[in-house]
């Protein structure tokens, strides 16, 4: 009697729905800290000290049990690591992909593809380009544009958003990079849902598409918020 064969997934496959599930989950990661981050930021309508004492208490928050900035800390180098592996997989499947294309002829652009999707490569390294920046100005060295400042000089949290959104062409790239982040939602949640399997009725489907749709105007649009705000004199010193 014939002992049946259990078919089993290549190993190619296997890795890479391992790398899109590490994509998928990094990047609900970040959706989540972007929330929480544009929710900080907005805390800049409230006025410069209600700011800057949200700023302080996330510099405390933990205390006892953490040390003065732990929390901060932990969570940047979680980001970080969440950072790297969320790049590290979209290379390699990206290099995947156009292996794949070369080795079956596909020189043709899929003409039925969403924008977003076509962007995703560029918009993601525009976004890594501006996040390695948006660190030096407000978290490294706490470069002031208008002023040239670095580090304690350039003064409280408040003051130096204000002094950067100030100057028009900072107000642009950070547009910008919201415009790439919106692209960026938009295609990223609906390929995240696809990943993790929630996407297999035409229903679900259309309730992931929304779902990114939603993501991509709340978030984006809450960041380009403050900088307008800052440039159209809504927000000041």
């Amino acid at each position: 009697m014939a002992t049946p064969t259990l078919v089993k997934t290549p190993r190619s496959t296997r890795s890479t729905i391992a790398l899109k599930l590490v994509m998928a989950v990094s990047g609900l990661l970040f959706i989540a800290f972007t929330l929480v981050h544009m929710y900080g930021n907005l805390k800049a309508f409230s006025g410069q000290e209600k700011f800057n004492d949200y700023a302080h208490h996330l510099r405390e928050l933990g205390e006892p049990i953490l040390p003065y900035e732990g929390f901060l800390w932990i969570t940047r180098v979680g980001l970080l690591v969440a950072l790297v592996a969320h790049v590290t997989a979209a290379v390699i499947l990206a290099r995947r992909a156009g292996a794949a294309r070369r080795d079956k002829y596909q020189v043709k652009r899929n003409v039925a593809s969403s924008l977003s999707s076509r962007t995703m490569r560029w918009g993601g390294a525009t976004l890594l380009i501006f996040i390695i920046w948006h660190l030096i100005n407000f978290t490294a060295g706490k470069v002031n544009p208008q002023t040239g400042e670095t580090g304690d000089a350039a003064g409280d949290p408040y003051s130096l958003l204000v002094d950067t959104f100030s100057v028009w062409w900072m107000t642009i790239i950070y547009l910008v990079a919201m415009l790439a982040l919106a692209f960026h939602l938009h295609h990223g949640t609906w390929s995240s849902i696809q990943t993790l399997g929630y996407t297999n009725t035409a229903s679900s489907r259309a309730r992931a598409k929304q779902a990114g749709w939603l993501l991509a105007i709340v978030i984006a649009g809450g960041y380009s918020l403050v900088p307008l705000a800052v440039l159209t004199g809504i927000i000041e010193k």
